[in-house]
Parts: C-alpha cells; sequence; structure tokens
C-alpha cells in the first residue's frame, strides 16, 4: 500500500501563501528530489493553476540549476486535478480526477508503486477530515505572513500527530516530518 504524503510550505505563522517564502537552491533541490521518488501528486484547481509557472520553463530554462531541475521533476510526474469548474488540462502530465476525493485516493493509495503526494491546501485539508493523510512535511520558512491562508483552517476535530523527525535549510526553514497517531 502506498503512502499518501502531504508537503507544503508554509510561513511560521501558519498560512499557506507562496508569495511570502523565498525559496532557495536547496530548498528548489529538496522537492525536486521528493517529487521524483512519488509515482503522482494531487492538486485542487488554484494550486495547478500556481504550478503552471513551471511548466514553460522546461522547454526555455532559467539558468538557475535548482530552479531547471525542478521544473523537469514537475513536468514529469504525473498530476491529478481535483476540480468542479476545471473540465480539460494542458499538461501532458495531467489529468482531471475520474471520482471523487475520498473514492480516487483511496484506489490510489491500494494501488503498487512509490508514494503518492498531495499539495494543495484545501485537498489537505479535506483528505485530513477523511483520515487518509499518512505523513505530513511541513516546511516551515523563517516568515510571519501576518496573513493569508492557514493551513488548518476548519479542522474541527483534534488530531494528534508524532513528530518523526525534521530537516533544516541553511536558510533556516525547517521541514517538520510527522505522522497521524492512532487513537
Amino acid at each position: 500500500m502506498r503512502k499518501l504524503i502531504s508537503a507544503i510550505n508554509m510561513t511560521l505563522d501558519g498560512f499557506c501563501d507562496h508569495t511570502a517564502i523565498t525559496p532557495d537552491d536547496e530548498i528548489h533541490q529538496h522537492y525536486a528530489e521528493l517529487i521524483t521518488g512519488a509515482d503522482a501528486i494531487l492538486y485542487g484547481r488554484i494550486t495547478y493553476e500556481l504550478m503552471q509557472f513551471w511548466q514553460p520553463l522546461v522547454k526555455n530554462p532559467s539558468g538557475e540549476k535548482s530552479m531547471d531541475d525542478f521544473a523537469v521533476a514537475m513536468d514529469k510526474i504525473p498530476k491529478i486535478v481535483f476540480s468542479h469548474t476545471l473540465h480539460n488540462v494542458d499538461w501532458e502530465s495531467a489529468r482531471i480526477a475520474k471520482q471523487d476525493l475520498k473514492e480516487e485516493v483511496s484506489e490510489l493509495k491500494q494501488q503498487a508503486g512509490k508514494d503518492i503526494l498531495v499539495g494543495s491546501r484545501s485537498l489537505i485539508m479535506q483528505l485530513m477530515k477523511l483520515n487518509l493523510i499518512d505523513e505530513f512535511q511541513l516546511c516551515v520558512h523563517p516568515v510571519i505572513a501576518g496573513a493569508g491562508l492557514p493551513l488548518f483552517e476548519n479542522i474541527n476535530d483534534r488530531t494528534i500527530i508524532k513528530l518523526i523527525k525534521t530537516k533544516t535549510f541553511k536558510g533556516g526553514a525547517v521541514i517538520h516530518y510527522y505522522e497521524p497517531k492512532k487513537e
């Protein structure tokens, strides 16, 4: 059975805002390696559209190795997009989910292969409520945004998670690896 890993960047005050953080080469390399080691990544429409930023860098590299490597990894990984408004995608490695979130993810987890990633705030919250996340990788950046979209908004049930390990980057960001505790 494959694991579903929630991997997301956030500010120190708990907001998911890609404009508030500045990933460096080390972070781009980390995420390129994470993506390369997975079989698929799940996105909601908004995050999928944000990630399309990387699509043109495959054909027109930026010259920054870590960004270009990340773009190649992002281009190759199969992307499954959950959306009520998007009916087709123009990224060759992407597809619209065929089933609802619970059915699609449960089916994916039962298949053989490498882990599945989820990188959308909205999907993470929904999958938490469905108890389908096997590991959280929260990359906390040394930035206080002051406002934005909180990662754990509308989570009403108490959830106990166990710290497995941490990884600290030279720029001060820290990934906290957690797994949900089974009560």
